[in-house]
């Protein structure tokens, strides 16, 4: 399992349930990655969708507890429940998709972690683990700067060296 997202210099991943920058070059690389697969998210991420609608031409898994059964998405009630979904696909196809609290809870489970970084401040109220810092993971790939919509942007993975199993 992966996750993907973008931060900004200060691991800030997001501002009022929502993107802080409009980056086309990091929503290309998203749609690129993850169309075909599996997406994981938390019930604010699917609500924060234009219509609440998931993805198209994704599988949408949404660990909702207590939500609303949909015909649109898989809802699952539980970490037990959303485990037991995921292992129904290929662990290279899955990516965790946010928000704060799915990243907090799954990155130990994550191989891979996708990083666009942008060299800016964005103002977060949501932030992900400075992989940096964290002894546990290794920067093993990063992109020459890439110029875009007013920001430069890296594009970056990092390798979880102590994958926790599902």
């Amino acid at each position: 399992m992966k996750a993907i997202l973008h931060a900004d210099r200060e691991w800030g991943i997001g501002k009022s349930n929502g993107l802080m920058f409009s980056i086309p070059a990091d929503m290309k690389f998203f749609r690129e990655t993850t169309t075909g697969n599996v997406v994981v998210m938390g019930s604010n991420t699917l609500k924060s969708f234009p219509g609440g609608k998931p993805l198209k031409n994704r599988v949408n898994i949404v660990l909702w507890p207590n939500g609303e059964k949909r015909d649109d998405c898989t809802v699952v009630d539980s970490l037990d429940e959303l485990f037991a979904e995921i292992k129904k696909y290929d662990c290279d196809k899955v990516f965790v998709i946010g928000g704060a609290m799915m990243y907090r809870t799954l990155l130990p489970y994550c191989d891979e972690v996708l990083v666009t970084k942008v060299d800016a401040v964005g103002g977060a109220d949501a932030y992900f683990e400075n992989l940096d810092e964290n002894k546990n993971f290794s920067l093993v790939s990063r992109s020459e700067d890439v110029e875009t919509n007013g920001y430069t942007v890296n594009f970056c993975t990092y390798k979880n060296l102590d994958v926790r199993p599902l």
